[in-house]
């Protein structure tokens, strides 16, 4: 696939969900499709080659970030909210559009000097990438790269986060 913007047609917009004045765009017909997800897991896996961690956000981080890492032969790590982790995390408050939120990472899975890449299904707001940006520097690691499949570009997080920002599709 040369046009990255032809998978596109996989990403479905759905008028007024989860709550009425939002589209979401539904991921489940690119998940659907083994080719073009494999598509996918390639293109991102091509951005983040050197790094030597690939952590994911909760949930459908854990989707591309597991799926990447495995491709790359890679440890993957999981950033979850708050008490859904087994002993030893360190944890982030953070804000959200309606609130405030919490995330954690297990400590001993990033060690100090490594080069780490989030990765993720959008980036809106930043909030949340921001923040696990902020758990890996806790830990004495930098986030060098954030890729996610899509970007939306009219809610400026790009401007929230402290590493390269790449994104397959952006709208």
């Amino acid at each position: 696939m040369n046009d990255l913007n032809e998978l596109k047609k996989y990403i479905q917009d759905v008028k007024d969900f989860p709550i009425k004045g939002i589209v979401f765009k539904d991921i489940s017909p690119l998940l659907a499709n083994g080719e073009i997800f494999r598509i996918v897991v390639e293109k991102m896996a091509e951005k983040v080659r050197e790094v030597d961690v690939i952590i994911g956000p909760d949930a459908r981080g854990f989707i591309f970030g597991a799926a990447v890492a495995s491709y790359l032969k890679k440890p993957f790590v999981m950033i979850r909210k708050e008490g859904k982790l087994p002993h030893n995390t360190i944890k982030i408050d953070y804000k959200l559009e309606y609130g405030m939120g919490s995330l954690e990472i297990q400590k001993d899975l990033i060690k100090p000097g490594q080069s780490v890449a989030i990765l993720d299904d959008v980036l809106a707001t930043g909030g949340t990438t921001k923040a696990s940006v902020e758990l890996v520097k806790k830990l004495g690691a930098k986030v060098t790269k954030a890729v996610f499949l899509m970007e939306l570009e009219f809610l400026n997080g790009k401007e929230k986060i402290n590493a390269e920002v790449i994104s397959l599709l952006k709208y």
